[in-house]
């Protein structure tokens, strides 16, 4: 019999034929004509709409759909649905906007490299991080341990509040195509809180994303060359006239703009002397003109007196850059196959419209290759994605504080705000081990059945050192040598290595400590609640009268592969002997329980991964 269960979901229902799909692809029903339009850049015929291929749109173009918004783009034609997408200018966005909880202020500017390099100052000067040293006793530089400490606490915690701000963005918008362009942006120019330690950056960064979302790529390269959070990351500090940083010129050429292979170490050592200078004052880019080399450069064989922006202009007149980016795209909402005939043609396709994204990706997703049976349900979906999806086929309004989803995202290998590295998330097969997968049916198990025994991460120190036992030590009155003693030491030891309690300049346990507390203190809550889910509701929107009307209801909503006759079969009795009947009429007072175990079986199956 299957059944449902988390940890045991792989030997009760992953048949050996549908784990084959996701190494070899699905192979769709496809008539003569269809097969014919793979690498076709013309429009789809309007003969050929259907409700399928409005939800295969709403899925690569946006996050999925609910049957209405999948009929609604049905009722379409292709390009009046491509273009409600794409031109969503017009479409009212009144999102509330991010809640900083004021964490920050102005006396941690500028903020140390490390905790060492903070506390060296104020032993040097007297002060750091706005905390001035105490006169005399012991641990005269606590406050200033403390301090650096809270900050890297506070903006992780902000983070992370700002990473559910986002995907509850992506959740209940009104315009998902400029949301699945600020994520795609987000791979693409990879900036992490790991590096640039400031959630107020990464915020403006991802506000700057979503306003250029389907510009002109030319004004989007130059607003994230001059972003504070890019500037951090690729450390512009330290790009100065005399001792360039080659950082930020490599990335802009290898990962922004034209790919290896099509620049010279020579090219990216001139193109560095060009952003020198080039940093940022608390949030707001500066230029230091005494730090700019204003000499001649020579950057892909043409020389002159070159500033940052004159480089960029140098770089996207390469057509190598366009067929760069248009491949990117493309195997970002199409297909991870992509021809060097197809990549040149879109290349030109980009070059023609003078970089403009949306009319770029207007064509693109009107195409006949967009709809082409090599491009319909062939992408595995990334972590937030397939969260993202799962929750609006739900119908849910918010996304679920029980169980956390920067947890669920970041164990299923994509947390926003913290890509890998530079290069961020790698896509397409990479998402899929046989541990991933398991980890995807999981994740889905939390969602239906959400823990009883749930601890808010946002609330419970996690950092470097063991807070908790330092906290219950203190709360017994202990002295600080005492409750900050490493386990396993001796006090002898401790003795040995910092005097006792009484003459150190400061006891980083005891920072670590105060830290987080002040930082929980600080810092917002997320709001928690489990998913609102309610399958019986969606089952008697549909009007289903069996089980098996539930079942092909339910994998019509949330798979983008077509399921076996068996398979639906399998499912359909498995439900009807959970329910005692076939009859939904019958058990509609007491059928939610069956249901959400049938859905979670569905949406543990290797297709799902597939839109």
């Amino acid at each position: 019999m299957i059944f449902s269960m988390k940890t045991l979901y792989p030997l009760t229902f992953a048949p050996w034929a549908l784990s084959l799909m996701l190494l070899t692809g699905v192979t769709h029903a496809a008539s003569a004509e269809d097969a014919n339009w793979v690498n076709d850049l013309n429009p789809l015929p309007a003969s050929a709409w259907n409700v399928e291929r409005a939800a295969h749109l709403l899925e690569r173009a946006g996050f999925g759909g609910t049957p209405q918004e999948v009929q609604r783009l049905a009722k379409m034609t292709p390009t009046q649905a491509v273009k409600s997408l794409v031109r969503y200018q017009h479409t009212p966005d009144k999102f509330t906007p991010f809640q900083d909880s004021g964490s920050h202020d102005a006396g941690l500017e500028p903020f140390a490299v490390s905790r060492p390099a903070a506390t060296d100052l104020a032993k040097a000067t007297g002060e750091s991080l706005g905390v001035k040293v105490k006169p005399d006793g012991n641990r005269r530089a606590q406050q200033v341990a403390d301090r650096y400490l809270y900050w890297l606490r506070a903006s992780r915690l902000e983070t992370h509040r700002l990473g559910y701000w986002w995907a509850n963005r992506m959740l209940t918008t009104p315009r998902p195509f400029q949301e699945k362009m600020t994520l795609f942006w987000h791979c693409h120019f990879a900036t992490t809180e790991e590096k640039v330690r400031d959630y107020r950056k990464l915020q403006i960064q991802n506000e700057l994303l979503r306003q250029h979302a389907t510009g002109h790529f030319r004004d989007l390269m130059v607003a994230v060359a001059k972003d504070p959070a890019m500037l951090a990351f690729l450390d512009a500090g330290v790009n100065l006239k005399g001792a360039p940083n080659e950082n930020f010129a490599r990335e802009i050429m290898e990962l922004f703009t034209m790919g290896v292979g099509n620049y010279t170490e020579q090219d990216i050592k001139e193109a560095a002397r060009a952003f020198t200078g080039w940093n940022y004052t608390g949030l707001t880019y500066v230029i230091n003109p005494a730090q700019h080399d204003d000499e001649v450069k020579t950057v892909l064989n043409q020389t002159g007196r070159f500033t940052g922006e004159q480089v960029i202009d140098i770089l996207m007149a390469q057509p190598v850059t366009a067929e760069f980016l248009a491949g990117k795209m493309y195997r970002y909402f199409v297909r991870e196959e992509l021809s060097p005939e197809l990549q040149k043609q879109l290349g030109q396709v980009l070059r023609d419209s003078r970089y403009d994204i949306a009319a770029f990706m207007q064509t693109l997703l009107l195409s006949k290759d967009f709809y082409s049976p090599a491009s319909v349900a062939t992408r595995i979906k990334p972590p937030v994605e397939l969260l993202i999806s799962t929750y609006k086929k739900m119908e849910l309004q918010a996304v679920p504080g029980i169980p956390d989803f920067n947890e669920q995202s970041e164990l299923l290998g994509q947390k926003l705000f913290y890509p890998p590295n530079v290069a961020g998330w790698a896509n397409g097969r990479s998402w899929i081990t046989p541990g991933l997968l398991l980890a995807r049916g999981n994740v889905i198990y939390d969602t239906v059945y959400p823990p009883i025994n749930f601890v808010a991460p946002d609330r419970v120190a996690n950092g470097l050192y063991q807070i908790d036992p330092v906290a219950d030590k203190l709360s017994q009155g202990l002295d600080v040598t005492t409750a900050t003693k490493p386990e396993g030491k001796t006090m002898g030891e401790m003795s040995m290595s910092n005097q006792g309690d009484r003459d150190e300049d400061f006891n980083t346990r005891l920072a670590s400590y105060n830290a987080w507390r002040k930082a929980i203190e600080k810092v917002k809550p997320i709001e928690r609640a489990t998913a609102q889910l309610n399958v019986s509701k969606l089952v008697r929107q549909a009007h289903c009268n069996t089980t098996d009307e539930v079942v092909a209801h339910l994998a019509q909503r949330f798979l983008s592969v077509k399921l076996p006759a068996e398979v639906q079969t399998t499912i359909a009795n498995m439900l009807s002997q959970d329910l005692g009947t076939r009859r939904i009429k019958e058990a509609d007072s007491y059928m939610e329980d069956a249901l959400r175990n049938a859905l979670h079986v569905l949406l543990s199956l290797p297709v799902y991964q597939l839109g």
